[in-house]
């Protein structure tokens, strides 16, 4: 298809698109559910911040309409409705289209979700799209309703940066549900390592991937932000810019520790396979050499031969008996010195 073409690319996760709108000055906020896209115009007009939260991007026709209404690239609209787009920066003349990944981890199974958040930074209003109405906003909401000065004191460029913010941090919480889970399988993988390791190590391996696949661009949207030739982010804004830079290190640092660890545990893992096989192999290998003389003996007098002047004797068979019995403990006995079998 040509370039600029709306094609959903992802899983439907809600029935209907919502727009919801909070606009706020120094003295109100204002919130609101937008039915109509053209309604919207009223809240740019205004002398105030609006924050546009639209859920559910599977829509396309719909989403083609809000491009015509805020005035947005058609590349723009292309990248919003993929839901696997990397993140990334680009920069629209009058707005700034910032693509990240919001991770969070589900309640019920603690497993890691992963979805787009696009975002679209004008001098008066940001437009955040994302695909479910399950998000890590709530703080950056309440500091809205709950009027802290900071942030309705400031223009759109710190709504940008408070929600860029909340994203970031939340990778921590993410993180630290990831680490507690590489403990418990180092600690299982040390005490009882058993052949389904294989897949959770593996599932973590991937996990952590896709973190550092997640985060590694926030370094390059960052850089941008700060040198934004469009003056949409001020210079103000920059200090705060740094301190998501810094969290951005940090998390990767994790991540590559995540990585050294789980490469550890694998080896581990494959070090305990082989030193069990070690254990079985060394326990038949000694059974095998215990008997082996003993079958050479039962071999000998289970031949078919007429003169064998043993055969006659009273005392033959407890003879015969007795000497097994006495190659089989001198060969325990044997065994335990050299250590090859415990006491």
């Amino acid at each position: 298809m040509p370039p600029g073409a709306l094609v959903y690319v992802g899983d439907k996760k809600e029935d209907r698109v919502k727009i919801q709108v909070i606009d706020y000055t120094k003295q109100e906020v204002v919130e609101s559910e937008v039915h109509d896209i053209r309604d919207c115009s009223a809240f740019i007009e205004k002398n105030s911040v609006t924050w546009f939260n639209i859920t559910g991007i599977h829509d396309t026709e719909l989403v083609a309409e809000i491009g015509s209404q805020f005035g947005l690239h058609a590349l723009t609209l292309e990248d919003i409705v993929n839901s696997h787009q990397r993140p990334k920066i680009e920069e629209f003349g009058n707005y700034l289209f910032i693509v990240l990944k919001m991770l969070y981890t589900r309640e019920s199974d603690q497993a890691i979700v992963h979805e787009p958040v696009s975002l679209i930074v004008a001098p008066s209003y940001v437009i955040s799209f994302q695909p479910s109405a399950d998000d890590v906003f709530t703080s950056v909401r309440n500091r809205i309703r709950q009027g802290r000065p900071r942030i309705l004191n400031k223009s759109s460029d710190y709504l940008a940066y408070a929600l860029i913010d909340t994203i970031v941090d939340n990778y921590f919480t993410v993180l630290e549900v990831l680490g507690d889970k590489i403990e418990l399988l180092d600690n299982e993988v040390i005490s009882h390592p058993h052949t389904g390791m294989l897949h959770d190590i593996q599932h973590l391996k991937r996990d952590v991937l896709y973190l550092r696949k997640s985060i590694w661009p926030l370094r390059e949207i960052i850089h941008a932000l700060i040198k934004d030739e469009s003056q949409i982010f001020h210079e103000d804004i920059h200090a705060y810019i740094k301190d998501v830079y810094d969290h951005a290190v940090q998390a990767l640092e994790t991540i590559e520790t995540y990585r050294d660890m789980l490469s550890a545990i694998l080896d581990i893992y494959l070090s305990s396979l082989n030193n069990r096989m070690n254990e079985v192999m060394k326990v038949l290998t000694v059974m095998a050499s215990i008997f082996i003389p003993l079958t050479f003996i039962a071999g000998i007098y289970g031949m078919n031969f007429k003169w064998m002047p043993e055969l006659d004797w009273h005392w033959s068979y407890p003879v015969l008996l007795l000497v097994m019995a006495v190659i089989f403990i001198g060969l325990l006995v044997w065994f335990r010195r050299k250590k090859w079998i415990g006491k």
